[in-house]
């Protein structure tokens, strides 16, 4: 049996990194840190995680447009055109009133968490012949419930919701990042 330092000395594609364990240890602090402060300023955290989407959608647009004129039908075009703008408004809307987009994007979120926790559940009991059956169904309670979570609490939700999911994946990327590279660290 392995373990993952075992797979971290035998791996040739980490060889590289093995001299770069303190950049990587330092860039999991960095992320660490950014989680914390999201999730001391969850707010400030849920307009920021709200203007990247904006800025995805108008970059998304503007690529659109521009593929839009590799079309030759005139149909086609228009519709890749109509949709770029969409995407850019939809950016710019974004911008314009933050919380607005939150909310929305807290919904989406929400009714999308329902959706998956139920789907998980439904896998599980079809599967409940193989082992992990119960691993899959815990799995969908959780995503389940907090779907309803976010849904009960919603519009109120959607001022820290995103914000603290940011702060939480960004904690859990820095501990991964420093856990990475002092395990290269020790692999040397």
């Amino acid at each position: 049996m392995t373990n993952a330092l075992d797979t971290l000395r035998v791996g040739s594609d980490t060889a590289p990194l093995h001299a770069k364990w303190g950049w990587i240890v330092a860039l999991g602090i960095v992320y660490l840190l950014a989680g914390l402060v999201a999730l001391g300023s969850v707010v400030m955290a849920t307009v920021a995680s709200v203007f990247v989407v904006g800025v995805m959608m108008i970059i998304a647009g503007v690529a659109e447009v521009f593929s839009a004129f590799q079309i030759k039908s005139w149909g086609r075009f228009l519709l890749w055109v109509l949709l770029g703008v969409l995407y850019i408004v939809a950016g710019f809307v974004t911008f314009e009133n933050p919380l607005l987009a939150a909310a929305l994007l807290t919904l989406i979120l929400g009714a999308s968490l329902v959706a998956s926790g139920i789907m998980r559940i439904i896998l599980a009991f079809s599967m409940k012949r193989e082992s992990p059956w119960i691993w899959v169904l815990l799995s969908g309670a959780i995503t389940l419930l907090l779907g309803l979570l976010i849904l009960a609490h919603w519009p109120v939700s959607s001022l820290y919701i995103l914000g603290v999911f940011l702060g939480i994946d960004l904690v859990i990327a820095g501990a991964a990042w420093i856990g990475l590279g002092f395990g290269l660290r020790r692999a040397r």
